[in-house]
């Protein structure tokens, strides 16, 4: 499966559009990693933890978006966008979403 943001993939049109897919991940967050991001914060610095999360929950929903347009019988999909929200009493969950074009590409 090849996954784009971009409309098209050069060099192998689309010849048969499957519609909107879409996938998304909610993840919780630890309060020990949010302790130590704080820590972090105050000192600099990168803040791995949440690093590793993010990474995580974008996985996820390009893998649930991936598994979609392969059920429809794509094999791509073009246009993806991913968008990030905090969810939750005190920002204590973030959604990770990722929609895009399910194609068939020669």
């Amino acid at each position: 499966m090849i996954l784009s943001t971009t409309p098209t993939i050069e060099g192998r049109p689309a010849t048969t559009y499957h519609g909107v897919v879409t996938g998304e991940a909610i993840l919780g967050a630890n309060i020990f990693r949010d302790l130590f991001a704080g820590i972090r914060d105050i000192v600099g610095g990168r803040a791995g933890s949440y690093e590793g999360v993010l990474r995580d929950a974008r996985r996820q929903a390009l893998d649930e978006l991936a598994a979609e347009a392969q059920k429809l019988g794509a094999n791509a999909v073009i246009g993806i966008d991913l968008d990030y929200e905090v969810l939750g009493q005190g920002g204590s969950m973030l959604m990770v979403s990722a929609s895009g074009t399910a194609v068939s590409i020669s």
